[in-house]
């Protein structure tokens, strides 16, 4: 019960903030992401991995479990709406198959009003999985787009453990860069998701995730003095893991912040016991989002990030009873779509999150 008290009270501080923002005459601009869990359509791609999610799969990937699962995700993103007054402008997403499985996304009828547009590329994941980015045009104005591949690199940092015909074979997600303008103002976003932890591996590979997006990032802020950056992902680590902490030089605190790091605001949360996915009795939050010097010390009168709740935190892990476990083994943690391999009509097995922009 008094669970259910403190995500009413801070529900309805999040509405009631919105209100006075509109009243006021500002704007919060919501940026998010959202890992939307093996969104595979039904059909047979030879590119893909997707023998899984076919209708005679190991899954049996139906049109109508497609249907629910589009309805799931649409669920959440309207509820994030609704709490927040307005859709997100930019949520950036993983774990997606394809551009049809977004356009079937951003159809839906729960979410078709905010005119979602695409931004994605396909990628050379082994799994079949790609990362994407969709935005409301009347807010961003979109200039344009890369698809920066994972590479190794001669001048990496990392200490690899792969053998060069390991790296040689690798193959993960591309990092996904967009930039355009908010209200007039240079932005920049990366949406990404790192190297599996699956088999205890992959801390080096992770750490030259974080590494490109990092020095992609110092070279944009060279090229366009002043942009505000955003870099947001599935990061397959935690705030204080050094894929973050060290090589996208991710900081706790506003005042740790120099020109070329990024602050990281759910460092705090994850130290204060806050999660956006669960395994084995520990919650992570791998699903982060950092922004730059720019967008974290703009001056008056700029788009800047702002406490979410007053005198709380920066940044928001989404979550409603209906998204979370409610018994057997796994209560508490994230409403997932499968469960020891059996369709259960979940959402994912992350909660999305979040962070707010305004002047």
């Amino acid at each position: 019960m008094k669970r259910f008290l403190y995500t009413l009270a801070l529900t309805l501080l999040v509405a009631a903030g919105a209100r006075a923002q509109e009243a006021s005459g500002t704007r919060n601009y919501v940026i998010g992401f959202y890992n939307l869990e093996n969104l595979f359509d039904i059909y047979d791609d030879p590119a893909k991995n997707d023998d899984e999610f076919l209708p005679d799969g190991a899954n049996q990937w139906t049109e109508v479990k497609y249907r629910k699962k589009l309805h799931n995700m649409a669920k959440v993103i309207k509820e994030m709406a609704k709490d927040n007054g307005r859709y997100h402008t930019i949520l950036g997403v993983s774990e997606i198959e394809n551009r049809l499985v977004l356009e079937d996304l951003v159809s839906q009828p729960e979410i078709a009003d905010a005119n979602y547009q695409i931004i994605h590329y396909d990628g050379p994941d082994r799994r079949g999985v790609d990362v994407a980015l969709l935005y409301k045009p009347e807010q961003f104005k979109y200039i344009e787009s890369e698809s920066i591949p994972y590479t190794f690199g001669p001048d990496s940092k990392v200490e690899f453990t792969l053998d060069e015909e390991a790296k040689d074979y690798f193959r993960t997600r591309d990092i996904l860069m967009v930039h355009g303008t908010i209200d007039g103002e240079h932005f920049a976003f990366y949406v990404a998701h790192l190297p599996s932890r699956v088999g205890g591996k992959g801390q080096d590979l992770r750490a030259r995730g974080g590494e490109i997006i990092y020095n992609h990032a110092i070279g944009m802020m060279e090229k366009y003095p002043g942009i505000k950056i955003a870099v947001m992902g599935d990061m397959n680590d935690d705030p204080f893991d050094e894929s973050m902490a060290l090589y996208l030089h991710g900081k706790e605190t506003p005042e740790e912040v120099g020109k070329e790091d990024f602050f990281n605001p759910f460092l705090s949360m994850i130290k204060n016991g806050y999660g956006s996915l669960g395994y084995q009795g520990v919650w992570c939050i791998y699903d982060q989002i950092l922004v730059n010097s720019n967008l974290l010390n703009a001056p008056e009168g700029g788009l800047k990030i702002r406490k979410i709740v007053k005198d709380t935190y920066y940044g928001r892990i989404f979550k409603k009873p209906f998204m979370v476990t409610q018994k057997g083994q796994y209560k508490g943690y994230p409403f997932r779509t499968f469960s020891n391999g059996a369709f259960i009509n979940g959402f994912s097995d992350h909660f999305p999150t979040y962070i707010v922009i305004r002047k």
